[in-house]
Parts: C-alpha cells; sequence; structure tokens
C-alpha cells in the first residue's frame, strides 16, 4: 500500500522520489513543463515553415488547425498534466505519481505529438487514436489518487479535463467530416479558460495572501464568498453559451456579465499591493486577461465587422493560457526543486516577452495594416520567452534538488 506523503512547508516531501528515480521522473511537473517548453517552440517553428511553404503539416487538417490543436491539446495539456500531477499530491496527502508510470503517461503525450505529425504517412485514424488517448489516461490517474486519498472536492477540477478530452475528440471529428475545426476548437479554449478561472482563481489569492502576510500587508485579498460564486457561475454560463451559439447576442451579454464579475474578483485580490513579486503579479496579469477576452467577445458579437475580430481568442489563448501557464510554470520549478520563490532577471524577461506577445497577437486583428508585421513580433516574442524559460529552467527540471545543509 501506497504511503502517505510527510509534509514538508505545506508541500508534499520529494527528496526521497528524487532519490528513488532519476530526477525527470521523480515528479509529474519535470517531464511535462519541460516538454511543454520544447513543444512550444518546435510547434511555432514547424507553423512558419509550414507558411512558408517548406513543408506541409497534418495532411487533411491544414497547418492552422494542427497550429490550434497542438497549442491547445498539446502544449497546454501538457503543462495541465504536469500541474495536476503536482498538485493533487498536495491535495491528498499521498506521494506522487512517478518512476515508471510517470515515464509511461509522458511517453503516450509525447507520441501524441509525434502521431499528428506523421499523420500524411499513417492515415487519420492511428493518429487520432493515439493523440486523444492522452487525456483520458491522466483523467483515470487523477481522478484514482482523488479517490484513494477521499478528497472529493478535488474531483471537480477533473470535470474540465474531461471537458478538454471531448473537446480534443470533437475536433477531429469536426476536421474529418466537415474539414474544419469549430465547436472542438471553441471547447478546447473553454476548458482552459474554465480552467484557469477556477483554478487560477484558487491558488492566485491564496499564495497573494500568504505573501502580503509575510509582507505585513494590513490588508489581505478577500476570502472566497457570494462575488466568487457568482464570477465562476457567469463565467460558466458564457463559456458554455459560447461552445453552443457563439454569435448569439445573448451570448454577448453574458460575456459583459462574466467579464465584470471577474474583474471584481480580481481587483478583491489586491494585486497592486504584490507588484514588487513578479512571481505573483505575472498570475494576476494572466488572470486579467479572462475577463478582457470576455470584453472583446462581447464587442465582437454586438458590432459585427468591427476590429476586435480574434482578440477574444487570442487574449485567451496567448494572454491568459501563455502568462498563467508560465507563472505556474516558472513558480512550481523552483518551488519544488528547492530554489529561492523569487523572479530572477531571467523570469521576468520570460514574463515581459509573453506580455508582449500577447499585446502584439491582440492586436494584429486590429491593425490589418501592420498584420504580418506585428504577427511576426508576436511569434519573436512567444519564441523568445519559451527559448528563455528552457535556459533558466531545463536544468533545474532536468537536475536533482540541492542538497540542503545540515542544521
Amino acid at each position: 500500500m501506497q504511503k502517505s506523503a510527510r509534509k514538508l512547508g505545506g508541500q508534499p516531501r520529494i527528496d526521497q522520489a528524487d532519490r528513488d528515480t532519476i530526477p525527470l521522473f521523480s515528479y509529474g511537473f519535470r517531464p511535462f513543463f519541460l516538454g511543454a517548453a520544447i513543444w512550444a517552440l518546435v510547434a511555432l517553428i514547424l507553423l512558419m515553415g509550414s507558411l512558408m511553404g517548406l513543408w506541409e503539416l497534418a495532411p487533411g487538417y491544414g497547418a492552422l488547425a494542427w497550429h490550434g490543436h497542438e497549442m491547445l491539446f498539446g502544449y497546454a495539456s501538457g503543462v495541465v498534466a504536469g500541474f495536476l500531477l503536482t498538485a493533487v499530491p498536495n491535495w491528498t496527502g499521498r506521494l506522487p505519481v512517478a518512476g515508471w508510470r510517470l515515464a509511461l503517461l509522458f511517453a503516450l503525450w509525447c507520441m501524441g505529438r509525434l502521431a499528428f505529425l506523421a499523420i500524411g504517412l499513417t492515415g487519420a485514424l492511428p493518429a487520432v487514436v493515439i493523440d486523444v488517448a492522452f487525456l483520458p489516461c491522466l483523467l483515470v490517474v487523477m481522478a484514482r489518487e482523488i479517490v484513494m486519498g477521499r478528497n472529493w472536492r478535488n474531483l471537480r477540477p477533473l470535470t474540465l479535463v474531461g471537458l478538454l478530452a471531448a473537446a480534443n475528440i470533437a475536433f477531429h471529428a469536426e476536421v474529418l467530416i466537415a474539414s474544419a475545426p469549430d465547436f472542438g476548437l471553441r471547447a478546447g479554449v473553454a476548458g482552459l479558460v474554465a480552467l484557469i478561472v477556477l483554478i487560477g482563481g484558487r491558488i492566485t489569492p491564496s499564495f497573494t495572501h500568504s505573501w502580503l502576510l509575510r509582507a505585513g500587508s494590513p490588508v489581505l485579498p478577500v476570502s472566497f464568498g457570494l462575488a466568487d460564486k457568482l464570477a465562476i457561475l457567469a463565467s460558466g454560463l458564457a463559456l458554455l453559451a459560447w461552445i453552443a451559439v457563439p454569435e448569439a447576442k445573448l451570448t454577448a451579454l453574458l460575456f459583459l456579465a462574466a467579464a465584470s464579475a471577474l474583474s471584481v474578483r480580481l481587483w478583491r485580490w489586491e494585486g497592486v499591493r504584490a507588484w514588487r513579486e513578479p512571481l505573483l503579479l505575472v498570475l494576476h496579469a494572466g488572470y486579467a486577461f479572462v475577463p478582457l477576452g470576455f470584453l472583446f467577445g462581447a464587442f465582437a458579437i454586438l458590432v459585427p465587422g468591427s476590429l476586435a475580430g480574434t482578440a477574444p481568442l487570442h487574449a485567451w489563448t496567448v494572454g491568459a493560457v501563455g502568462l498563467m501557464t508560465l507563472g505556474v510554470m516558472t513558480r512550481a520549478t523552483r518551488g519544488h526543486t528547492g530554489r529561492e520563490l523569487a523572479a530572477s532577471p531571467v523570469t521576468m524577461a520570460i514574463y515581459g516577452a509573453m506580455i508582449a506577445a500577447a499585446l502584439l497577437r491582440i492586436g494584429a486583428g486590429a491593425l490589418p495594416q501592420a498584420y504580418m508585421l506585428l504577427i511576426g513580433a508576436a511569434g519573436a516574442a512567444w519564441t523568445a520567452a519559451f527559448a528563455l524559460f528552457l535556459l533558466e529552467y531545463a536544468p533545474m527540471l532536468l537536475g536533482r534538488r540541492p542538497e540542503r545543509s545540515a542544521d
């Protein structure tokens, strides 16, 4: 029977796991954060080469559909896996999934990326089967850990992993049947936004509360209450409406309600008081792109043909997902590898590059005369963010925890 993880500073003790297996497979964040960051770079290079006519990506899907899929169900799903495999031991008190079990799960994620690249050689069905297998397997592994740990309330976030899994299947089905993703793409984006609203809405005020308390601030984030519940409900209804009827006036009204409720929720977390700590500020900034996306979305529906264009989609995917994932990856990597929870100059440059990528990508839709220039600049900023991440954090993810000096 698996023993419960001992606690050290509120987190499961992972020194033993580091000693018992190679570091890369000692804890879930290590392979998945590393793999996701590498894939974020490789996938963009492959996309740009395809658009330049150097090679063809995913015959039958097209380069843009492949790009959307790999950002949602490749990169982002890999980060979600790394986060959940790291967080669930904290929630349950059980030892982390590690060793050969973790290696198999990571290999399945990698096989999905390779299968989709080789779809022209293998045919659609084998590639799709391999690709869609990862998220259901992750769901089963995580559900088992939570049930074995009797931590029932944390089964709720797993429903969103189930939504991502269903969206991935829908994405492939739509392309193979109707030649273009629509419902599945929106459902995938909605699932990631909902995860940020739910889990980002848990960790951001919690980390901010701890930091402000240590800093002696007289004002702390407001505890979870009715305003938070209303924000979660409003955003959930808005996302469901967007999946089902993306251009309806009702969807626009729900978007406005969600933008307002989430903005109030974010303000109550007192992020402005934590401006001196970039590891915290990036989480608030990433979360801010969620209501911004709802606001852009409402404007795009209510003013057809406006310059809003794809602004809501990229506010969510590049802004919210990009910043929140990098914020979580940098903080978790530092904390779980025994480093100081403080942003280095390189880490701050990572955050700055991703903010620039988000603003440039949103601006590209609003400034058609400079579209290609802004797209290129956004791609360069995205590349810089992940190149810098790998430069600083790959050695931490691959290496063992620093030895603690004896007291």
